[in-house]
């Protein structure tokens, strides 16, 4: 294991234990673990904190996908466009509809789906739109917009970021441990700026059924539970400060020259920099350095859903999205998280800088 992590949860919610086990505490007091409470009252604060009308907490990040197309009736015969460098679940998601993923490149400075690409993809098949926030930066959702087709923003790594859950019908959040909203296992959530589609999500994440006695659709398993629920309203109240951590570490980032080493991801107001993703043509050269030093660092969709073994079928080839394989090739994230001590960072820089010394 790393000296330094890529990740330092714990650091995070360490000061916040007591807090923890006294809400942990009453969970289990009330005997009640399941749609309880918790997760009424979450729901309700997660969509006061987003500005939108309803949410509907659910299992997994995964989950919320696959429920939002559900919702809005995706399914076989149809397309939806997502990017191609993004986790591998945003695709699955249209598959597991028995929908076709239609895999978009992306804007090089952002690594967002470029909008012009995606123009270019749409087909009277093409029935929604599937933006990913990624590393916590904003996708250019105005633009999209425009295109007129129904959005589903894959925000599992952006909560907290300006301006997401405000455009598409529905948004789509994973709580997994390194978020920026993190709970202390698995759970996720589905926003709806639309509340008969949130009426949908909260019918068919519980077997298709309101009361468990008369079942209106063939629906799925998956509920947030009241554990997590009573964990992550503790943590909602942290993460503006979190996310404001977050951006000073960028910054300092920035303060301590690692733009002379590497790409620097552009700095915007709505980034909330779920993973801080510097960009080099001599990747390999410093992920050896810093392995050698014990620092934590990963590089991320190295093979890009295009070119992913389970998506052959979509009959994708290797060079036909430039952007996406180029940043596939040289993106590398470094240490990130809320509170990253300076002299942490001060050594990574100082590794790199080493690095790129020999290099020279």
């Amino acid at each position: 294991m790393p000296q330094t992590p890529l990740v330092d949860v714990r650091a995070q919610y360490a000061p916040l234990l007591e807090e923890i086990k006294t809400r942990m505490a009453e969970v289990l007091d009330s005997g009640t673990f399941i749609l309880g409470p918790n997760v009424r009252a979450f729901e309700e604060e997660a969509a006061t904190y987003l500005g939108v009308p309803q949410t509907v907490g659910v299992a997994n990040g995964t989950d919320a996908l696959v429920l939002a197309l559900d919702a809005l009736e995706i399914g076989p015969g149809d397309e939806v466009i997502c990017p191609a460098f993004t986790f591998y679940a945003t695709a699955e998601a249209i598959a597991r509809r028995g929908a076709t993923p239609v895999l978009a490149d992306i804007d090089p400075a952002t690594l967002n789906l470029d909008p012009e690409d995606v123009a270019a993809r749409i087909t009277d098949r093409t029935k929604a739109l599937m933006p990913v926030h990624l590393f916590g930066r904003p996708a250019p959702l105005g633009e999209l917009a425009a295109l007129g087709l129904p959005i589903v923003e894959d925000a599992a790594q952006a909560f907290g970021a300006e301006g997401v859950a405000k455009v598409g019908a529905l948004s789509t959040f994973s709580f997994f441990p390194t978020k920026n909203l993190f709970a202390l296992g698995d759970g996720g959530l589905v926003a709806a700026t639309d509340e008969e589609l949130a009426d949908r999500i909260a019918l068919l994440r519980f077997h298709g059924s309101r009361q468990k006695k008369e079942f209106e659709a063939v629906g799925y398993n998956s509920r947030l539970d009241e554990l997590q629920a009573a964990v992550l309203r503790l943590f909602l109240g942290e993460l503006d400060g979190w996310n404001g951590a977050r951006r000073e570490a960028a910054a300092r980032y920035e303060e301590l020259g690692l733009g002379e080493l590497c790409e620097l991801p552009a700095d915007e107001p709505g980034h909330v920099y779920h993973m801080y993703v510097v960009r080099s043509p001599e990747r390999d050269r410093f992920h050896e350095a810093l392995a050698a030093a014990g620092i934590g660092h990963a590089s991320y969709y190295v093979t890009p859903l295009h070119l992913q073994p389970a998506l052959r079928y979509l009959g994708w080839k290797e060079g036909s999205l430039p952007e996406t394989e180029r940043a596939a090739a040289e993106n590398l994230a470094l240490p990130m998280w809320a509170g990253i001590p300076a002299e942490t960072q001060e050594r990574v820089v100082s590794v790199i800088r080493e690095a790129a010394a020999v290099r020279a």
